[in-house]
């Protein structure tokens, strides 16, 4: 038993040794491409062009050819003229009001009720087929006009360019600290082998360098994404307020969002008007952070308090008249 004990001891240290050697060469072979790449670096203004081009390449190509990827991945169906004139007409109405060419009209089965502004070369307006006997007109028109707000603001090109600098500064620096954490990684596991305890490799002094730069890498992301989102946040404050410019109710998008909060229940593929989760998720400070949009209440209680301030324009509408997912028919 005794000799076993110790075999199975020589073997760990055998191992442990080759792997610190093995990590030793990859840490030389590593300095000496830094080496070679710092003595011939380039221009940091010209690399910081590139780098500046590269993303707002990524972002616009994103943002020209991500309507038609999402049509498809939606099986969104154009919803005809004839089938929901009334739909077409605040349509229409809206976009002429806001200076804008009509986006096209789309119908799909988004999971809940909701509403999405996709943008591009052509934007278009996706519903979900339950909007139309869940509201009213004075209510569609404000989730119409909601929607219209993001085209009109380009809203689509902003995050498509955020999200591309995101991912191009993360990786970036990934790069760079990807190899400095294998190497940290690899040594650890050797010197812990060395000692007999493989398992404790993370709380060597070398895995915790690994781990710190893991963790850097992980908090720079999580850090850009929240800027970005707050500022998807704003966006959905601003659009609020421009739906309501142009209709002058705000209380038929507040009646609109409290009924899709309380008739959805699932998730979707794509950002929509709003995203419902349980409760528990809501009060998680750190979810709220990385929400795209504000608090379903917050926007209710400011659209509520709008109508207090400024009144709401009152007018008489009829249901409309479309059936429920005939523009979404499978084939």
């Amino acid at each position: 038993m005794r000799r076993t004990g110790f075999g199975l001891r020589a073997l760990m240290v055998a191992v442990g040794a080759l792997t610190i050697a093995t990590y030793t060469a990859a840490a030389y072979l590593l300095y000496e491409g830094v080496r070679v790449v710092w003595a011939n670096r380039p221009d940091p203004l010209a690399f910081g062009a590139l780098l500046l081009g590269a993303t707002v390449l990524s972002g616009y190509l994103t943002y020209r050819l991500g309507t038609a990827r999402a049509l498809a991945g939606l099986d969104a169906r154009p919803l005809p003229r004839d089938l929901a004139p009334s739909v077409h007409r605040i349509r229409d109405r809206l976009a002429e009001s806001m200076d804008l060419e009509a986006p096209a009209l789309y119908v799909a089965r988004l999971g809940e009720p909701n509403a999405l502004a996709l943008g591009g070369s052509r934007p278009a307006l996706v519903l979900d087929y339950t909007l139309f006997g869940l509201l009213d007109p004075p209510e569609l028109e404000g989730v119409l006009a909601h929607e219209l707000a993001h085209v009109e603001g380009y809203d689509s090109l902003t995050q498509a360019f955020a999200y591309s600098f995101v991912q191009t500064v993360a990786g970036a620096v990934a790069l760079v600290l990807a190899p400095l954490a294998f190497v940290a990684g690899g040594l650890a596991r050797g010197v812990a082998l060395v000692r007999g305890s493989p398992e404790s490799w993370r709380r060597t002094a070398l895995g915790r360098v690994r781990t710190g730069l893991l963790q850097g890498v992980t908090l720079l992301l999580v850090g850009l994404t929240m800027f970005v989102r707050a500022y998807s946040r704003r966006r959905e404050h601003a659009a609020d307020d421009r739906a309501v410019e142009v209709t002058g109710r705000p209380l038929a998008l507040a009646r609109a969002l409290g009924k899709i909060d309380r008739a959805a229940g699932g998730s979707v593929p794509l950002p929509p008007l709003y995203r419902r989760r349980d409760g528990a998720e809501e009060e998680h400070p750190l979810v709220r952070l990385l929400s795209t949009h504000p608090p379903m209440d917050e926007r209710v209680a400011r659209l509520r308090a709008r109508t207090v301030e400024e009144g709401d324009r009152e007018s008489r509408w009829t249901r409309i008249p479309i059936e429920p997912g005939t523009g979404n028919r499978r084939r």
